[in-house]
């Protein structure tokens, strides 16, 4: 199943996720910083969505709220739900 996940408040501007299950298969950043974001997207691969959550939920980028990794937290989650 794939997701398209408007982002908000970060660099990056939409996550594109693909579940099989609760398994995160594959993400895709579209801005942010592309290198990082490449790396973060192999490392979730392979994981449930909850040890996404677990990981990256409440990392913050700078003074902002949020980062990219704390919006794939909700990206996966909000996936996960819409199957």
């Amino acid at each position: 199943m794939s997701y398209r996940y408007r982002t908000k408040g970060t660099c990056s501007t939409l996550i594109e996720v693909e579940l099989d299950g609760n398994i995160v298969k594959n993400v895709k950043f579209t801005g942010g910083c592309n290198g990082n974001l490449q790396g973060v997207s192999r490392l979730v691969a392979g994981r449930t969505v909850d040890e996404v959550e677990a990981t990256l939920s409440g990392i913050r980028c700078g003074m902002k709220p949020t980062s990219c990794p704390d919006q794939l937290s909700k990206a996966v989650r909000a996936a996960y739900e819409a199957q």
